[in-house]
């Protein structure tokens, strides 16, 4: 469904152009040698294009404010329709103002200036109703904007109750019914209002203050309709973008990048970066000295750049602007895991320290567990000293260890011990430490099986040995991983699939002219 009512291009053009990029992209898999690279070359330079989709710049220009503007709406069109697609619980809420600031202090002073003149007013001998006459009017353009397009009747009832022009002449004669008018008002809103609102209506039937009082409720019942109106929209929004999201995205992106030619600048640096890394450490073996220089193929450089962006460093620059919308999914991800990885390497420690008497004791494992989680909470965050907490983990630790193994009649740990494994539980602050590299490699072996295979949730359950600990933990993180990746991919695949041939292959070469029969060999049948 589009947004800011802007029509989305036809997705059929875009459906094609996803599985050209993705028939291209999944051609060419692990490393590529010569004949192989002809086949990526052919499958890259092929016209797979269609009208609304192909990823397309343009040499840079002077921008109009129009145009600008236009690619400002279509940013916001795009990450709000990101993150109701990937958030399901994503809803509107009144926002609280903190008590005590400045922005609350005058919205407060404003409202009570407003109903103090509506007061004043209707005290007056005889009434002035003109400021009762434009909150009516207010009222009455709410109450039309809850209606569907083909609710006639009541939009009639509305507009006849709440004639502004008979009002005007009523309150001239001095014969306005103001009470008669808000029970109406009242009454109408019961019958829009979602079942949840029943009892704030009941309260406002039941209201027996002044009517200034009774109108300013009558706009705090409005203002909750209201977000549940936007809420209603988001939710039915949400079913649409779950069929038509990809291509909506898809779209809409192409859209900003033909307005804004650079707008892929990070994204191109990103893969640039992992095809370069890739190719410094492929090394020529004997068997394909014959064939020619050995590459890393497409696949093996999208996945590669893709399994990257779970160990982003967000203080040496921002993220791809294809990532842009997920940055806090990522970094809730990233810091999950960096906290599950140190749990699970006090764990290794702590089993390769004390050693028999606690191996198989399950319930103390989940103890220590438990507790080094707690510890260790908000680890991210720049004010943690994670040194500290790392030596509160070890005290605790040799405490729980003391208690288990007293209870279970084996001798405590000695001090000397204690101070052994308080050291080496301190030490994995060193990013050299050997406990923190192996469990980092077998985490990074996880995520690479996940995302380099075509069936990632078959693979959920298979965590390396030595992760075991954190296996519930290290699984729902790889869903939520793999989740944000497929869905990426699903969008951005034909940006990247022509960011990798220019880079490549050099823009669009023409395709070699190989014998038939390498031909056919490189280039897989459909």
């Amino acid at each position: 469904m589009p947004l800011n009512d802007e029509q989305p291009p036809s997705t059929s053009s875009c459906e094609d152009q996803g599985s050209d990029a993705e028939s291209s992209l999944e051609r060419c898999d692990s490393v590529t040698s010569a004949s192989d690279l002809e086949c990526s070359r052919e499958s890259f330079t092929s016209d797979s294009s269609s009208k609304h989709c192909t990823p397309s710049s343009s040499p840079p220009k002077t921008l109009s404010l129009d145009e600008v503007m236009k690619s400002a709406r279509d940013l916001s069109n795009l990450s709000w329709a990101h993150e109701i697609t990937m958030n399901p619980n994503f809803h509107v809420a009144k926002a609280d103002l903190p008590q005590g600031s400045l922005h609350k202090a005058i919205r407060d002073a404003m409202h009570k200036a407003f109903w103090d003149i509506l007061e004043s007013e209707l005290n007056d001998d005889p009434p002035v109703f003109g400021q009762a006459i434009r909150l009516l009017e207010e009222i009455r353009e709410i109450l039309l904007s809850f209606l569907n397009p083909g609710a006639n009747r009541m939009r009639t009832q509305i507009m006849e109750v709440l004639d502004l022009d008979l009002i005007r002449q009523q309150a001239d004669n001095d014969a306005l019914d103001i009470q008669g008018l808000a029970s109406y008002i009242i009454t109408t809103m019961g019958k829009l209002c979602a079942p949840d609102r029943d009892d704030d209506i009941r309260k406002l039937r039941e209201n027996t203050d002044n009517i200034v009082t009774l109108f300013r409720e009558i706009f705090r019942v409005l203002d909750l309709m209201k977000m549940d109106m936007v809420n209603l929209t988001i939710d039915n929004l949400r079913l649409v973008l779950h069929r038509q999201g990809v291509e909506y995205e898809r779209a809409t992106f192409q859209s900003i990048l033909d307005k804004t030619p650079n707008a892929l600048e990070n994204t191109t640096s990103w893969i640039k970066t992992t095809l370069e890394e890739l190719q410094s450490t492929i090394v020529t073996t004997e068997q394909t000295k014959n064939q020619g220089k050995v590459v890393p193929g497409p696949f093996q450089v999208l996945n590669t750049a893709l399994l990257g962006i779970l160990t982003w460093d967000y203080g040496k620059g921002p993220l791809p602007e294809t990532w842009a919308n997920d940055e806090n999914r990522l970094q809730e991800i990233q810091w999950q895991l960096q906290q599950c990885q140190m749990v699970n390497e006090v764990l290794l420690i702590v089993l390769s320290t004390v050693g028999g008497p606690i191996q198989g004791v399950t319930c103390l494992s989940e103890r220590l567990k438990r507790m080094t989680s707690v510890l260790l909470d908000g680890m991210h965050r720049p004010n943690f000293n994670l040194e500290e907490a790392l030596d509160g983990v070890s005290s605790q630790i040799s405490c729980e260890i003391n208690k288990s193994l007293t209870e279970r009649s084996y001798p405590a740990l000695t001090p000397a011990l204690q101070a052994t494994l308080r050291g080496q539980i301190c030490s994995i602050t060193q990013k050299d430490n050997p406990i923190r590299t192996l469990v980092e490699d077998r985490v990074q072996q996880y995520f690479k099986m996940l995302i380099f295979d075509p069936k990632p949730q078959l693979k959920l359950e298979q965590v390396p040995a030595g992760l075991t600990a954190i296996k519930p933990e290290l699984t729902s993180l790889g869903a939520k991983f793999v989740s944000l990746v497929n869905y990426n991919k699903n969008v951005y695949r034909p940006f990247y699939a022509d960011i990798i041939r220019k880079l490549m292959f050099g823009g669009s070469p023409p395709t070699a002219n190989l014998p038939q029969d390498a031909a056919q060999k490189s280039v897989p049948s459909k």
